[in-house]
This record gives structure tokens, sequence and C-alpha cells, in this order.
């Protein structure tokens, strides 16, 4: 590891931590290094208490508003004596807002849980001068411990001696070879040091522990996470943005009608205050943030359905805006395990272990092919999770077995005798077994350590290997020799004739859905780019296979990104799709400078070191089954099948979400702002009031609060995954919403204070209930009804009113419940309305589809005029709107 700079010798180790290699710790002193240190255990950080979070929840305008309007509504109502009605359903509101939202919070919290492993690791080692088996979370430094062979490694610790160890780093690096550890001289520090988290491929080793739970690699970047600040969603800008607007207007609005009620037309300062409370209550949507919270959890628990629990529950729109999906390669784009895709025969032919001659040629040379089962300390077990060794040695042996013999068959055919094991200096291992009456040498590792018979065949051996190592593969040579008589004890290296037994190219396969995944985003205008820890030529082959990497775009490696400045970085980002040998601090640096260009980007990963850039990023999305533990509670979305094609499911979700929401948006404020105008335009002509405040909140909670709680549900748009990504800048009225809403508001001002004027001085004389009642129902009908053109951008159609059942029995419920108090003498006295003439009715029920045909109207002109490249993926604000 490259963070780590200390570079003592085991000896020293042992000196400054106090203990021995053959007696280890007393139990005494252990106990005290356990209080001094504390467990080996990371520290996640603690949950907000209940009122922290309960803030959280409360802190956006809108609900700020809310909570202002019920304090104020409570104040008026006890110094004047009125009604607790207002003040109650507001504060309802809020309350089941927050109530929603905190359920959400602990069902993914519970999720998660599930995920995680509940079993307790344990390690060996010495203590009082006894091995033992310990809880891992009791290491201490100083422990003298042993590993071996499918150990996960629990501390980090020098070692004191080994025995072909190898170890898988990729969680901590990224980077898919496994690493060899080693006590000689020549070797570096990393590479005399184990690490808490990876887990041990062969060998065996005894090591000191030189650092536990925080102090340890894993822990220094679990720690960076504490210094890495969430960014907040661009809906919840958007709607805070949108809540100040109508806050603004609120204020002033109220200031207006108090002034113009108690300076022009002499009102008393009480009248003219409730005036201005009414005001303040028509320009708050107080059904828009239940519709908002809702809306989320309703695309967390579809999503959830397509394996993807969401943690975050703002994530759920946020992923479907993103435009850059910065992408881990092993375990996310590609198979967690190595697999052989190529064979290169002696012969000079190269196969592809997909292809049907491939197939059929190793099942005729089968008893030849068996053969690169042998040289090999790999061992394959009944859980393929259990499988000891080199991910490349247990490629072949999947391989050999999926053709057909079994190691253990073939070893009963050639019994083993000695091994020769790997290490780097060789680059290959060798076994020694008996063949009839003779002795079979078979040798496997890096093609030019092995020495062949036929200068000819290996001049044919080069070819397939350049090609192979061109296209990114781990290349792996085999031969064998045959000796009549033991070969004696330097066996191994009497093995300089070897018969060619060909080359095997090694890869973590892409996962077969990733290509058709990332055409995909290609397709919905988002950009797939690779961040990954391994080498430059590997990372440059899989992207290049799966779609990601095109002709004349970059590939930086970690060694480029440490020469580059932020500035020259970003002059270049646009070009460039694979980072790769990168570190966590490379990664976090990445994802930062695409949020500067104003990118939304979700990152996602498994390993410790994908990490910070998984909190970083707006959405961090970790692998349920690979996944680290830090790397999912650092996660807002996680991934139950580790499958790249679920993102692009939940991105799909995740659009149809915010497009839920912009509806419910246009839907609310729309009636919010015709109820702000007609009020302010009434008391303006002198008329006062035409709603009182009850009536106003009937129709915002009732009337459109409960058919907008049902847009949540609404399926998505025909086209929606053709769509560019709405951009973090652009605002919520630049995307057609602006002129919508502008449109309906004036609609409504003008019909209602005509459906008043007609009801109070034509059907009436100067009877300002009546009037009141035809302006309250045909606003409060009229908005229920105008949902249809609203919930859909398609023309309307006999589907407009059956894709969402649940939304067109709410609508219609809603219009029989006010047609109940319309029409029944107890409601109608409670709601402050009279019993209406026929001829009140028919102008009623005449102007309440009037919004509705408007509305459609005005939509079919957007989509034939202003909208007509939509569907175009552009960066034009004119033209980004889906809506």
């Amino acid at each position: 590891m490259g963070d780590r700079t200390e570079t003592r010798t085991t000896e020293q180790w042992l000196t400054d931590l106090k203990t021995n290699t053959e007696t280890g710790l007393t139990h005494a002193e252990a106990a005290r290094r356990m209080t001094q240190n504390g467990r080996n255990q990371l520290v996640e950080r603690r949950r907000a208490n209940i009122f922290v979070r309960i803030f959280r929840h409360l802190k956006d305008i809108t609900s700020l508003v809310l909570i202002f309007a019920v304090v104020l509504s409570a104040y008026l109502t006890v110094t004047s004596g009125g009604s607790w009605t207002k003040t109650l359903v507001i504060a309802a509101i809020v309350a089941i807002n927050v109530g929603i939202s905190l359920l959400q919070e602990g069902r993914a919290e519970k999720a998660i849980a599930s995920l995680q492993s509940m079993t307790t690791q344990t390690v060996e080692v010495v203590r009082h001068g006894a091995r033992q088996q310990v809880d891992a979370q009791e290491l201490v430094p100083g422990d003298i411990m042993f590993v071996k062979a499918g150990n996960t490694l629990a501390a980090d610790a020098q070692l004191i001696t080994s025995t072909d160890l190898l170890v898988e780093e990729a969680i901590l690096t990224g980077e898919s070879e496994p690493v060899e550890k080693r006590t000689s001289a020549n070797a570096d520090a990393g590479q005399q040091q184990i690490f808490s988290g990876p887990s041990v491929l062969q060998g065996n080793a005894k090591a000191v522990v030189i650092a536990t739970g925080m102090a340890t690699e894993m822990g220094k970047i679990a720690g960076m996470l504490n210094e890495t600040v969430r960014q907040e969603t661009p809906l919840a800008k958007r709607l805070n943005s949108l809540g100040m607007r109508l806050s603004v207007i609120a204020v002033l609005g109220g200031m207006i009608s108090i002034l113009m009620a108690t300076l022009m037309y002499g009102d008393s300062w009480a009248d003219s205050v409730m005036i201005g409370i009414g005001l303040a209550i028509a320009a708050v949507p107080e059904s828009l943030p239940v519709i908002v919270t809702l809306s989320l959890a309703y695309g967390v628990r579809q999503m959830a359905k397509q394996h993807a629990i969401v943690r975050q529950i703002a994530a759920v729109e946020t992923i479907g805006n993103v435009t850059v999906i910065a992408s881990d390669k092993t375990g996310t784009l590609t198979q967690n395990k190595m697999t052989l895709v190529r064979f290169w025969t002696p012969q000079g032919k190269m196969l592809h272990t997909n292809q049907q001659d491939a197939q059929e040629a190793l099942q005729r040379d089968s008893e030849w092919f068996e053969l690169w089962a042998l040289a090999t300390s790999a061992e394959l077990t009944a859980d393929a999770h259990e499988d000891v060794g080199s991910p490349t040695e247990l490629a072949v042996l999947r391989f050999v077995q999926q053709v057909g013999p079994t190691a253990e068959r073939v070893l009963t055919t050639y019994p083993q005798l000695d091994e020769d094991p790997f290490n780097s200096q060789k680059k290959s291992m060798a076994t020694l077994h008996a063949y009839q009456d003779k002795y079979l040498v078979v040798v496997k590792g890096a093609f030019d350590r092995l020495q062949f018979a036929s200068p000819r065949l290996e001049q044919t051996l080069q070819r397939g290997h350049d090609q192979m190592a061109a296209s990114g593969l781990r290349v792996l040579a085999a031969g064998y020799q045959i000796f009549d008589a033991y070969p004696g004890k330097n066996w191994a290296e009497q093995a300089t004739a070897l018969e060619p037994l060909g080359l095997v190219g090694i890869q973590y396969p892409p996962r077969p859905e990733v290509p058709v995944a990332i055409r995909k985003a290609h397709q919905a205008g988002i950009r797939t780019v690779m961040i990954t820890g391994d080498h430059v030529k590997t990372a440059r082959a899989i992207a290049t296979e799966i779609g990601i990497l095109q002709a004349n775009e970059l590939v930086i490696s970690g060694d480029e990104l440490a020469t580059m400045s932020d500035t020259e970085l970003l002059d270049k980002i646009d070009d460039v799709r694979v980072f790769a040998r990168t570190t966590p601090s490379d990664k976090l640096r990445i994802v930062k400078l695409w949020q500067q260009r104003g990118e939304v980007v979700a990152m996602t990963g498994d390993g410790v070191n994908d990490a910070p850039a998984l909190k970083a990023a707006d959405v961090g999305i970790a692998m349920g089954i690979t996944g680290t533990d830090v790397s999912k509670n650092a996660a807002d979305m996680i991934l139950v099948d580790d499958n790249f094609a679920t993102i692009i499911a939940a991105v799909r979700q995740g659009r149809t979400v915010y497009q839920n929401i912009l509806k419910a948006v246009e839907f609310l404020v729309s009636v919010n702002f015709s109820q702000i105008f007609t009020l302010l335009l009434a008391v303006l002509i002198g008329w006062g009031a035409p709603l009182t405040a009850e009536q106003m909140l009937i129709i915002n909670i009732l009337a459109d609060g409960i058919p907008g709680f049902f847009l949540s549900q609404e399926p998505a748009e025909p086209g929606i995954m053709n769509l560019p990504p709405i951009k973090r800048h652009v605002g919520i009225w630049q995307m057609g919403l602006g002129k919508r809403v502008a449109v309906r508001t004036a609609t409504y001002v003008i019909l209602i204070l005509g459906v008043y004027a007609l009801g109070r001085f034509v059907l009436s004389d100067n009877n300002i209930v009546l009037g009141m009642s035809m302006l309250f129902f045909v606003l409060a009908i009229g908005s229920a009804i105008d949902i249809f053109p609203i919930k859909s951008r398609q023309p309307m159609s006999r589907r407009t009113f059956t894709s969402n059942p649940v939304l067109t029995f709410s609508i219609f419920g809603t219009i029989l419940a006010l047609f109940i108090v319309g029409l029944t003498p107890i409601f109608a006295n409670i709601f402050g309305v009279v019993l209406m003439p026929i001829a009140s009715w028919l102008v009623i029920l005449i102007s309440v589809v009037i919004p509705m045909i408007v509305v459609e109207g005005y939509k079919r002109f957007q989509h034939r005029h202003e909208l007509s490249d939509w569907v175009r993926p552009t960066d034009d604000l004119r033209e980004l709107s889906e809506f």
C-alpha cells in the first residue's frame, strides 16, 4: 500500500511493540492494549438522534412556511376564538411528511442490515506461549498471528515468515491482480506487510500485528468518509427555490392585501389580517411535501423490486438525472471471478472458449488438456465462494472441469510426488508426478520463464502470447517433460526441454448485461466512465469490449493524473472514458471535478477504496454481494444483485419519479397562484375575500391533495429513456413548467372571477355567499378534473383514464365528496357554502371542463411548436424539457 510510509524492519517492529515471536503477548498485556487501543473494528459514524433527523426533514423552506402558518393560525385562533381546523390540518400535513420520511429511512437501514454478514471471524494467535483462537475484534498491536489460504486478514501486520503467500488486495487498491507477499531482503515494505480486509489466496505466514481498527489502512479510508460532505440534491435545490419564491409572494401579497383592505376600503385590522393569512395559505402548496415524499417512497419500493435498495430517499430522484456514471471495473462491470476465455494450441490455433469448435477440439484432446489441472496449488470446493487459490489458477481448474476431468481424477491418473511452489522470481510453479513407470514434470507460469524443447513451437507460442497480452488478457503458459528415471532433488530445474501444452488467456469477463446497459445509458444521454485500480492495458481492453471506450477517446493512468493540475484535467475530462491505476484519492478527485463541471455523478463500486468517492458522488451505488460493509455504509443505493443493468432500471424509475413530482408541482402550484391572484384582484376591485381560509385548505388538501398523492404512481412516459438528463443548473421553471403554470393560472383566475361575479350579481342580488360557493366548486372540481391532461404528456385518450386507475378513482371520489358538501345542508354549513339552485349548478358543470380543454390544447401546442426537438439530446435549455 502506497499510503503507509513506515519502513521499519520486522525486528524493529517486534522491538517497538515489545513482543516475542515465540511467546506473543501475555493475557494481561493483551487486555491492557485492548483498553488502550480499543477493539479491532471500524468506528461507524453515530446515527443522528431522532430530533436531529426530524429537524433535517423540516428545514426546507416549504416546511418552514407551513410551520409558520401553523404558529400564526394557532395564535389567531387563540386571540380571536376562531376554528382550529386549519391549524390542525396544516400541522397534520407537516407531521405526516416527516413520519413518512423517517419510516422510509428505517426500512432502508433494516434492508442494509440484512445484507451484512452476521458471522464472527476468529484468528489464530500466540498468547502466553500457546497458540489459540481469538475473536478478530480482540486483536491488538503486538499480537503474533498466523494466516493461511482462505483467511480474510483481520489487521495490518508485518510478516515474520511466509511461504508462497498470495493476497487479493482488490478491495483496497482496486487492482485485480493478486499480490505476492514475502520476507526476503529485496522485498519492498509493501510486500512485507499484509493489510486488514483482503483475503489470502495461497500460502501461509506468521506476522506481528502493527495496526488495528481505525489505524489500519482500511480504517484510514473509512475515516475519509467523515471528511466528505454529501451534495444537496438538484430536486431539493429546485423545490427550495420554488418554496422561497412562493414565500416571497405570500409575504408581499399579504402585505398588499392588508394595506388595500385597511386603507382603500376601511376594513378592520382583524379582517385585513385574516385576508393576509388566507393569502399565505393560498401561496403554500400544503400537499406538495407529502406528495414529494410519497413519490420518492413509491420509487424506493419499485427500485427494491428491481434489486436496488435505496438508503437515502433523495437518491431516487437524483439517479434519474445523472449525467455521468463513474464505475469501478472489477465486480461491477466485470464478473467477480476470473474466467478462461481463450486457448492457444501448440499448433498455432487461437480458440475462443465460448465457440463450438473450441469445445469440440478440447473434448477430443481432453486427455492432453487435463494436464492443465496439474502444477497448481488451487482447490475447488462445493461452494464456489470457498474456493482456495489464485484467481488465475481457479479459472484454469474450472475450465478443465467444464471440459471433462476433475482435478481429483487427474491426480488419480498422475499422482503428485512433489511441488515447487510459485514465487515472483521464477514466476512459475511445477509439480512432479508418477506417470506409469516414469516421471512427469508439469510447469505452468509466465511464458518467458518456461524453457521449451522446440524453438519453432516456442515462436508459435510467442505470437499467441503477444496477441492475448495485447487484448488485456492475463496469459499463462504450460508445458511438460517426461523423465525415464527420477530427475533428482532439483527436479524442477531439470525441466528445460518442455513440450508445450499451449497458452490460456484469462480475464475477469464483462458481465453479459453490461454492454446493453451502457448502450441504453448512452441513448439516455448518460456517459459511462470506468475508474479502476487495474492496469491500463486491461482496463482499455475491457472498456473497448463493453462499449465504454470509443475511437479518439482517452485512457489516463494514475501516474498521469498525479502530474496534472485540476485545470489541466478539467480541459481533458470530457474526452476521458477510462481512469486506470487510480488510488482512493484519485477517485474522489475525479468525482469532484465532474461535479465542478455541473454534472450529476453516480459512482459505483464494491471496495473499501471506492467508499470516499461513493459518499462524495451525487448518488453512491455499492454492490450488495461483493461490496464491503464500508462501501455499503457510504452509498446511497445498494444493488442487491451486483448487476450494472439494475442502475439503468433505477435511472428509468428515478426519471419517472422526477417526472411525476414536476407534474405534481404544476398541478398544485397553478391552483395556489390562482387563489393568490383571485384574492388580490377581488380585494383590489372591492369585493373582499371571495374564499375563506378553510375553503382554500379544502381545495388544496381534498380537491388537489388527494388526487395529487396518486400522481406518484403514474407510469413512465413513452420514450423517457430517449431523453437527455436534466442538468444540475437547469431551474424548475426552465423546463416548460413556467408557461404551463401561467396558462393554467390565467385560465382559472379569469374563469372563477367571472363565475363569482355571475353568481353574486347576475344569479342573485349581491349574494356574496352564492358567488363564493360557485367559485369554490368550480375551482375545486375543475382543478381535480384537469389533472387528466397534466398526468400525461401524450394527447388524452382512453389510456389516460385507465393507466393509473387509483388516481382516476380518487378523482371521482373527490368529486363525489364535493357534491355531498354542496347538496347536504349540514356539510354546506360547515364549509361555508349555500345550497344552490339548478342554474348555478349548470354554470358550474359547464365551467369545470373549460380548464381541462385549455390545458390539453396548450399541451398539444407546446409539443407541436416549442418542443419539436424534445427527444434530441442537447444542452440547449430550450430543448431540454421532456415535460
